[in-house]
């Protein structure tokens, strides 16, 4: 990816990210989306899209659009060093729960509390963690 490309890239987001933290998510997104195209294919080769897609997901979870939440989180996994990334692991674990596909749910937040312990869950919903005590052994 040439310079002026990742620029613009990291320009959007940083708008995006601006938009986001007024809980104005349709703007974020749209910055989002705008950076997302500008990256070349395969996109999922490119760190920028870990990223970029971790933003839209936080910003799908945090305007309760969690089945959109869960496609773009699940598309970050595909990303380098998707798997394995807490923040990840947690947003999509939230996203499944509140779809109701609670077996995944399980999962994602099993990975997040194996990564990271209960730290993590301290700054969401308890109703996440308390869940995750119901289908794991927590000490």
């Amino acid at each position: 990816m040439d310079e002026k490309t990742h620029n613009e890239i990291e320009k959007l987001s940083q708008e995006g990210g601006l938009y986001a933290e007024k809980a104005d998510y349709k703007n974020a997104l749209n910055k989002y989306w705008k950076a997302y195209d500008l990256i070349p294919n395969p996109k999922t080769d490119w760190e920028a899209t870990l990223w970029l897609l971790a933003a839209i997901g936080d910003s799908n979870f945090l305007n309760k659009d969690f089945k959109a939440g869960v496609d773009n989180l699940t598309s970050a996994m595909h990303c380098p060093n998707g798997i394995g990334n807490p923040f990840l692991h947690l947003r999509l674990g939230q996203c499944q729960y509140e779809i109701g596909n609670l077996e995944k749910a399980a999962d994602e937040l099993t990975r997040t509390y194996g990564i990271e312990g209960k730290r993590i869950f301290e700054s969401e919903d308890p109703k996440y963690f308390e869940f995750l005590k119901t289908k794991i052994e927590i000490n």
